[in-house]
Formats: structure tokens, C-alpha cells, sequence
């Protein structure tokens, strides 16, 4: 049991012992404050809610390396809230006890960022900082989340979240304008879905060339530039059987014929023969091709000794420049244009053209690996444009007769 003793200053200390048995004190100006702030800790002991008053002295950086170092993610997840933390998180946070961060600070730390970064990204520093003050809790460092309750920013959707390709545009402008080596590989996204990593994961005794099949398992994973093969996918529904169309079992049969396989026996290498990066293949291969499809930006030939480059910036302003040939021009469009067709997008055309086909959901979110059809309910069913005359055809052969009239029987 605690008790209270006057100092030789006149004040009064409250004297406890800690759930570890060690001896605790704090010294209040009255005699009254040191007996209700000792009750206050004895009862906090029995209810099983107990916090040191000097735990909050510990700086939240500790809490950040106890936090990621009890993490059991995937090496992507790790790699980028590592990153967030690095960048948002620990130059404000870092050296401030815990015991100094309250609700109000952490809510006007959001508002300032929400200056800065979009939406999505605030509430990952938002979620990062909610679990590491989590923790903190857990090991009875603070008695509360200063971070719980915080009001983050709603999720805006961006032009990028829905950007599509037509087939037609697809086999007819895209397509062509890739070089030959990596022309399978995007023809293999559109036509089945994969995932990048899933793509450069395969090797060719995953493909069923004559039964038309791709057996999704393995897949690459890339943090910080080192490309390494993961044995299964993210979840469950990602280990699958997707049909391949027949442009795509043409365009691996040709592969095949054209490109030796890569380390431990991948199919999709860069030209070195080593793990395609997709960092470098955006840029010298993917932005360049969407460039000469017509697809991102506009470069037309002035005279014989100009060429225009055309395109748009962050904020959405035209920006047009003169360059001395085409291939400079085109290269600086690719460079510098904001937006564009992302390699995913053709994940994402590939799962609207089913659905707009009529392709049953529960189909769809098999072939694209969703562990849950809700997953592709929130995502596609907003390209069924021609829903409401679907219902409507529904009773195209039902009818009221005379005897169906209201009041007869």
C-alpha cells in the first residue's frame, strides 16, 4: 500500500509501488492532491489500467523500432510504410515523449500534411502513427491513443483510379508499338489480369500453351530495386487458373521462340537476361511505346528541322516545347508528362471488358484473384452502363391483361 510524506521543501510525495514492484513517486503542492493522486494510482493497479507517470518519457522514435520490428507483413507492405514513416513520421514525432503527444497535436498534424500529400497518403501516415501509439498502449507506456478518433480526409477518386484501354486500341496501337521482347508480357496482363509481379514471377511450366491455361503461384516481389521470387501469391484466391485468348498463347508461342528464359527459369527478363525491374521498364519501355501508340501526350513534325512536343503537367496546364527530331521529342513527352496508362490498367481493362461482356461476377473476381466478390462488386460493376434497360428486358414478357386489371379478380 502507497503513503504520503512531507519533504523538507513542505510539499507532499505520494510513494507507490508498480505492477514490478518498484518504487514510484510524485510530489504535489498539498496534502489532499498527494492522497487522491495516489488513490487514483492504487485503484488504476486493481482495474488492471495502470501507467507509470514516467513511462511517457520514452521518445515515440524507441516505439517506432519495437513497432516495425514486431511487423509480419510482406516485404512491400514493410518497404513502403517504412518509407512513409521515415519521411512524415519521424521528423515531427520522433523525438517527442510519448507522454507530450495528445489528440490535438495529432489532428493538426494531419490537417498540415493534408497541405502537402493527397488524401490516400495522410491516412497512411494517419494509420502508421495510430498503430505505433497502439503499441505503446499494449505495453502500458500511455493510458490512452492520443491518435484515436483523428478525422482523416476522405479517399478522393482520380481521373488515374479508372483508366482503361479499348482492345481496339489495345491490338492495334499499343501492341506494335512495343519492342518485340516485351510485347507478350503486356499482351499477357491485358488478356488475363496478372498483376505485374505475378507476370515476371512465371516461368514456362506454368504455361499450358495447347490447353490455353496460365497457373498463377509464383511471384516477383521488388523492394528498393532487388527483384526476388515469392513462392505464392498475396492471398489464397491469387493461386488460380486464368484462360489465355488466343493473341496471347500466339504472342508466348513467339516469346518463346525469340527470348531465352530468364533467372531461375522466368519468362519475362530485361535484355541483360536478369529480373525485369518495373521501375525501368515504365520508363525506357512502357511510357515510351504509350508515346508512339498516340496514347500519352502529342508529337507532330513542324518542318524538316522541328518537332512539337505536347502534353500536360501536375495542375493540368498544357505544356508544348520544339525539339530538333522526333526521337528527342518523343523521349521528353514520356519524361515528363503527368498521367498516362499505368501498367495495372490493363488489370483494370481487363476486368471491365468481362463484366461489360456480361461475364458472371462470381467468374470475374475468380479469374482476377479477389478473395472477395464484394472486392468486385465496389470496383467494376460501375462499367455496367446499360443496367437499367437489362432490368427492364427482365418483364418484356410480362403484361397486364384484362383480367390482371386493379379491382378485378
Amino acid at each position: 500500500m502507497g503513503h504520503v510524506n512531507k519533504t523538507p521543501a513542505g510539499n507532499f510525495r505520494a510513494n507507490w509501488r508498480n505492477l514490478a514492484g518498484k518504487q514510484e513517486a510524485k510530489t504535489f503542492g498539498t496534502e489532499r492532491e498527494a492522497k487522491a493522486y495516489l488513490a487514483e494510482m492504487e485503484s488504476a493497479k486493481n482495474k488492471g489500467t495502470y501507467v507509470s507517470p514516467r513511462a511517457g518519457k520514452t521518445k515515440l522514435s524507441v516505439y517506432v523500432t519495437r513497432w516495425l520490428a514486431g511487423r509480419n507483413d510482406e516485404k512491400t507492405t514493410v518497404a513502403r510504410d517504412r518509407a512513409i514513416i521515415r519521411s512524415h513520421i519521424t521528423p515531427t514525432w520522433g523525438d517527442v515523449p510519448l507522454g507530450k503527444i495528445d489528440h490535438s497535436d495529432v489532428q493538426a498534424w494531419i490537417s498540415k500534411v493534408g497541405q502537402q500529400l493527397s488524401p490516400a497518403s495522410v491516412r497512411e501516415c494517419g494509420r502508421l502513427l495510430t498503430g505505433i501509439l497502439a503499441l505503446a498502449v499494449r505495453d502500458r507506456v500511455l493510458a490512452h491513443n492520443p491518435a484515436e478518433g483523428i478525422k482523416l480526409p476522405k479517399r478522393r477518386k482520380t481521373d488515374a483510379h479508372d483508366q482503361t484501354i479499348t482492345r481496339s486500341e489495345l491490338m492495334t496501337q499499343l501492341l506494335p508499338e512495343l519492342p518485340d521482347r516485351y510485347r507478350a508480357l503486356v499482351g499477357l496482363a491485358a488478356g488475363t489480369g496478372l498483376r505485374w509481379g505475378e507476370c515476371i514471377g512465371l516461368s514456362w511450366d506454368a504455361i499450358d500453351l495447347d490447353r490455353a491455361l496460365v497457373n498463377v503461384g509464383r511471384v516477383a516481389v521488388e523492394v528498393a530495386g532487388n527483384v526476388t521470387m515469392k513462392p505464392y501469391p498475396k492471398s489464397k484466391a491469387g493461386r488460380r487458373t486464368v484462360p489465355l485468348p488466343p493473341f496471347v498463347v500466339e504472342l508466348l508461342k513467339q516469346h518463346k521462340e525469340q527470348v531465352e528464359p530468364g533467372p531461375d527459369s522466368s519468362i519475362f527478363a530485361n535484355e541483360a537476361g536478369g529480373p525485369m525491374r518495373r521501375t525501368t521498364f515504365r520508363a525506357s519501355i512502357w511510357r515510351p511505346a504509350l508515346v508512339r501508340a498516340g496514347l500519352l501526350g502529342k508529337v507532330v513534325q513542324l518542318d524538316k528541322r522541328a518537332w512539337q512536343g505536347s502534353w500536360k503537367d501536375a495542375q493540368g496546364n498544357e505544356i508544348t516545347r520544339k525539339f530538333p527530331n522526333r526521337r528527342v521529342a518523343r523521349g521528353a513527352v514520356a519524361k515528363y508528362a503527368q498521367g498516362g496508362l499505368r501498367f495495372h490498367d490493363l488489370r483494370h481493362s481487363y476486368a471491365t471488358w468481362l463484366v461489360s461482356d456480361g461475364v458472371p461476377l462470381n467468374h470475374v473476381a475468380r479469374v482476377m484473384g479477389h478473395e472477395n466478390i464484394s472486392t468486385t462488386l465496389d470496383r467494376y460493376t460501375h462499367v455496367i452502363n446499360d443496367g437499367e434497360d437489362r432490368v427492364r428486358k427482365t418483364f418484356t414478357d410480362f403484361s397486364l391483361t384484362e383480367t390482371d386489371e386493379p379491382g378485378t379478380k
